[in-house]
């Protein structure tokens, strides 16, 4: 990757936000050269074989989902969804940004004019502030940045503050450890103290967009998107470890993008400018294009182990975190859109990794299934993946995102359900998990038949297939695929035992039915009747 030339602006700018107006000390729009140089100069992180910058974040590796909160007041009393969100009051915001603005004062800090959303009628104008400048760079590879029109016109519309040096005060600020997340949705304001994961900025991003892109009929998304020379455009929802990043990154289609999107009247559009990759055992073999990035310049890489001499990677070593990131540009692969944005989807993926061995390899549902399946968004985690998982765990997230939703689960699912209806877009649960048993006796699904299911599904002639009905789950399985073990779509055929899958099938019916009781009040009668059936 080439070095950017260095066209940053620092100025004496403020910040046009209630209790924050005095702070003028900002590093304004640096360029990544600048934030790398900073980086390396305050000992932020290491350079390591081919200019990726390597940092650590020390004890927070990951999001700190106990220590988000929302603002409950007026504006959000009634539309943001409690259950799944911790509120805080606006009088603890307040002690909270107060104490924020003191931290402020004698800081170098770096403040980036961004947008969230590739979308020019829907995008939001984000201003964010960093601590530290490796967080300055990261956010200039995850957020799309303004072009010169664009930067001599920007009025924020959010705001978000990240202070990893800032500790909160459970007593005083009434949260729940020295970390803290805060999302005002009045005040259009976040403030983040006390985690050095970057992931948080990001996902606050997401939060926000989640919540104001409903009320516009905009759906917001956790997926990938990818399309082809024919605009015929495809949509991937998956939780993590069923495949969506690797079954979306096919070089014969372009990407999108690898993990947010909105779906609005214009077609779909990425939330993003870069990628935020795992690393954790990336193969060079598997995935070429995100291994690549791990030597190109200006590359962030989070609590990747680095040998200190030789400044190689060593990719499979987890001691840091299993969580291990590396952040780049979107322009870093090469099969990448440039613009972010393509035509309405013909297709919505869903992956499941279900490792009891029940779910056939790929279903067809039609948009109150789709809606119910969202709603569920069902995966398996499997033994050894998590301490004290000795056998399969079945895991549930709403809308297959469920931290970053700041409104009822139902609000997507309808906006969902109604969008694959207008656009009449074919729906699949592709299931990416384990057949002829669970995992530990069946086998993992064939990589090459997923993909050759897949391509079926996508350019249309897996509509002409004969379909049966799933008699446990009601919705549409292809008999037969050409070039694929007609087995393989029966999975109760599989097992060597029958009976023995027919009393799994049911406990996992028995799992979806107990995790949805929380949305039936929610949802029509259509998605209702969705579900599956008890024998």
């Amino acid at each position: 990757m080439a070095l950017p030339q260095d066209t940053g602006v620092n100025s004496n700018r403020g910040l046009n936000i209630p209790g924050f107006e005095q702070h003028h000390d900002f590093h304004w729009n640096w360029t990544p050269a600048k934030f790398y140089e900073k980086a390396i100069t305050r000992g932020e992180g290491k350079v390591a074989e081919g200019g990726a910058l390597v940092v650590k974040t020390g004890l927070h590796t990951g999001r700190s989902a106990n220590d988000k909160f929302v603002v409950r007041d007026e504006e959000t009393e009634d539309t943001v969804w409690w259950d799944g969100n911790a509120p805080m009051t606006p009088e603890k915001f307040a002690v909270l940004r107060e104490d924020f603005s003191a931290h402020m004062e004698g800081m170098e800090l770096y403040a980036q004019d961004t947008f969230g959303g590739a979308d020019l009628d829907h995008r939001v104008s984000v201003q964010i502030v960093t601590e530290y400048a490796w967080h300055g760079l990261f956010v200039h590879h995850l957020l799309r940045q303004p072009n010169a029109e664009e930067l001599a016109n920007y009025q924020a519309e959010f705001t978000i503050i990240n202070l990893p040096s800032f500790r909160a005060d459970p007593a005083r600020h009434g949260t729940n450890s020295k970390t803290i997340i805060a999302v005002n949705m009045s005040e259009r304001l976040v403030l983040i103290g006390g985690t050095s994961y970057a992931g948080e900025t990001k996902k606050s991003v997401f939060s926000i967009l989640n919540y104001l892109l409903p009320a516009k009929r905009v759906m917001p998304m956790h997926c990938s998107v990818n399309v082809d020379d024919n605009d015929n455009a495809a949509v991937f929802f998956g939780l993590s470890g069923t495949g969506k990043t690797t079954l979306s990154a096919n070089p014969d289609r372009t990407l999108i993008g690898d993990d947010e999107h909105g779906w609005s009247e214009n077609g779909l559009f990425n939330f993003e400018g870069g990628c935020y990759a795992k690393m954790i055992k990336l193969s060079e073999k598997a995935e070429p294009e995100i291994f690549a990035t791990t030597k190109m310049w200006g590359t962030v890489l989070e609590n990747v182990v680095m040998n200190e001499d030789s400044r190689t990677l060593d990719l499979d070593d987890g001691s840091l975190a299993e969580n291990s990131r590396g952040a780049y540009d979107l322009t870093a692969i090469p099969n990448a859109s440039p613009t972010g944005r393509c035509g309405q989807p013909n297709n919505v993926i869903m992956l499941t990794a279900d490792a009891f061995g029940v779910l056939p390899p790929i279903s067809r549902l039609t948009p109150a299934q789709a809606m119910y399946h969202f709603l569920s968004g069902y995966t398996a985690k499997v033994a050894g993946t998590e301490k004290g998982i000795t056998e399969p765990t079945a895991t549930f997230s709403a809308c297959f995102g469920a931290p970053f939703m700041p409104r009822h689960p139902a609000v997507y699912g309808e906006l969902l359900r109604d969008l694959i209806a207008e656009h009449n877009v074919g729906c699949w649960l592709v299931n990416t998990g384990w057949t002829a048993g669970p995992y530990g006796t069946g086998y993992r699904m064939p990589i090459k038949a997923t993909r050759a299911m897949l391509n079926a599904a996508l350019d249309g002639s897996l509509n002409a297939a004969e379909f049966r009905i799933d008699e446990n789950f009601g919705f549409e399985v292809p008999v037969s695929i050409p070039g694929i073990d007609d087995a393989l779509f029966n999975p109760r055929a599989t097992w060597s035992d029958e009976n023995a899958y027919d009393e799994q099938a049911q406990k996992l019916v028995s799992m979806f039915i107990q995790n949805f009781a929380k949305f039936e009040n929610n949802v029509s009668e259509d998605v209702r009747a969705a579900a599956p059936k008890k024998a």
